[in-house]
């Protein structure tokens, strides 16, 4: 197999490690991002299975952990929104400036906040199923719980500052280490029977 693990690998489990309990403010995480920049930058169905596994492990376990289901209904609009920040990321690349990247980045967390918000007003019954009702969850949530603007403003800053680092790293370690961003970038080229050289792995 000739895509490269280490690093993707690596920031999986350092994203793991963020996932830690009160470790980092509510909707301040480094998913979103982590998501789309693996669309952007690991090659193939490894930008796929790899995030999301690592996602269900640790959903899992913090479930556990809460003591909550381990499978819940409310999961299911997470992992479509993740299945949608991933699917964002492959609309890019790694030639892709800074500034898309990041700008990809903040969309992705936009679009996150509202499939999720969305899924949570269509099976709740706290919400009433109206436009009223959508725009609630959207914005004040339901009574007794922080409002759900305050979630979205922690979604955008994160999603804002962790692809902005990661999309960084990348961008100076290919300055840094351009022969390496050419074996990369050739890897993902087909071949002369047009087929990507990892499908031959």
């Amino acid at each position: 197999m000739k895509v490269k693990l280490g690093l993707p690998i690596l920031l999986m489990v350092i994203f793991a490690l963020t996932r830690v309990p009160g470790l980092m403010p509510q909707n301040f995480s480094a998913v979103y991002a982590l998501l789309f920049c693996a669309g952007v930058y690991f090659a193939g169905r490894l930008a796929w299975w790899l995030p999301l596994g690592t996602l269900l492990v640790t959903d899992l376990l913090l479930n556990w952990h809460y003591g909550a289901q381990l499978l819940r209904i409310e999961m299911l609009g997470n992992y479509l929104a993740y299945l949608g920040l991933i699917g964002l990321g492959r609309c890019f690349n790694r030639k892709s400036g800074f500034l898309a990247l990041l700008g990809g980045g903040v969309l992705g967390a936009v679009l996150f906040y509202l499939v999720t918000n969305t899924m949570s007003w269509l099976h709740d019954p706290a919400y009433a199923k109206t436009l009223a009702g959508w725009i609630q969850a959207l914005t004040v949530g339901t009574p007794g719980f922080p409002h759900t603007w305050q979630f979205f403003r922690n979604t955008l800053l994160s999603g804002g500052l962790f692809t902005g680092l990661f999309a960084g790293a990348m961008k100076l370690s290919e300055a840094l280490d351009p022969q390496s961003d050419e074996e990369a970038e050739s890897a993902e080229e087909p071949d002369e029977a047009g087929e990507p050289d990892e499908a031959k792995a």
